[in-house]
């Protein structure tokens, strides 16, 4: 079980809890919003747990490439989620307090929640931080760069959406801290928009990237050069042409390259290497399913196969 969304799950539940009590007793607006944005994100933390344990499942007869483009979906309907149960929320309940008159409101109880807030909201992003920091320095990306391109969409929705916890935990004390001061309401309800909107925005950076993995999309250029230095270099392997390496999960790729083969061996010898060849490459568990056919001759790199 994925760790940091189990961390990220526990902490929102808390804080979802904590917020729509301090929402109940104060009637601040921004609260309301942070207490949808809180039970949005634990929510979605269950799609996310249901995207990771589905994903792993091992290919069979019925999807030969295993079950991985499952965890874009289902952290595709968690995305989308947040749009509705956080965004929207935020933004209508925040325009409607706009003309609300001002009431009392216990200012004490909404700092004490949005601090206790803002610590465990911390520490599950610190948990997601150190994870994609990790892998970003294998892939020699910066922290914000991994976390948009990586092909774990639970690692970037967790990320997310931490990140857009502990910046709306702000804007909502800013908004709250501006009616104290002010006595109006104004403030408080502009805070809850501003909550909505960058949950807004959150959201449809995750569906879009969540879009882009369902259709299909290839593997950077540093992966790409790996997996072909990897085959020039296994045994007969003169050169590669053709070669398409394409993201089909977290972390799962499918391999189809065409090779020049040292020798001018007979048809069925071929056919065998070539396999042989294959099955190295699946030793990988990065590497659902490779396929290897043999070059044409003259063939330049990366030529159409069909």
């Amino acid at each position: 079980m994925n760790v940091t969304v189990v961390l990220a799950f526990t902490a929102n539940a808390l804080v979802a809890l904590a917020k729509s009590a301090a929402a109940v007793m104060t009637g601040s607006a921004s609260m309301v919003a942070e207490a949808a944005h809180s039970w949005a994100d634990t929510g979605n933390e269950v799609f996310l747990l249901v995207a990771d344990r589905r994903s792993r499942r091992r290919p069979d007869r019925t999807h030969p490439l295993g079950y991985g483009r499952e965890a874009y979906v289902w952290s595709m309907f968690a995305a989308v989620g947040l749009f509705v149960a956080g965004a929207v929320v935020s933004i209508v309940h925040g325009v409607q307090e706009l003309s609300a008159e001002a009431g009392e409101s216990s200012f004490t109880v909404a700092y004490v929640v949005l601090g206790i807030a803002f610590v465990l909201e911390g520490i599950s992003f610190l948990q997601a931080y150190r994870q994609v920091h990790r892998q970003a320095d294998l892939a020699e990306h910066t922290v914000l760069q991994h976390a948009l391109d990586t092909s774990d969409p639970t690692l970037r929705a967790v990320f997310a959406e931490d990140s857009a916890a502990l910046i709306g935990i702000v804007i909502a004390a800013t908004g709250i801290g501006l009616h104290q001061a002010t006595g109006s309401p104004v403030p408080d309800a502009i805070g809850s928009i501003l909550v909505g909107v960058l949950l807004a925005v959150v959201a449809f950076v995750l569906i879009d990237r969540n879009r882009r993995f369902l259709v299909g999309m290839e593997v950077p250029p540093a992966i790409r050069g790996y997996v072909e230095e990897r085959i020039a270099r296994m045994p007969r392997v003169s050169s590669v042409g053709y070669l398409h390496v394409e993201f089909v999960g977290p972390h799962r790729v499918y391999v189809v390259a065409s090779v020049d083969l040292v020798g001018d061996d007979v048809e069925s010898s071929v056919a065998d290497h070539l396999r042989a060849l294959e099955r190295r490459l699946e030793e990988d568990d990065a590497v659902v399913e490779a396929v290897l056919t043999v070059s044409r001759a003259g063939e330049p790199p990366d030529a159409d196969l069909g």
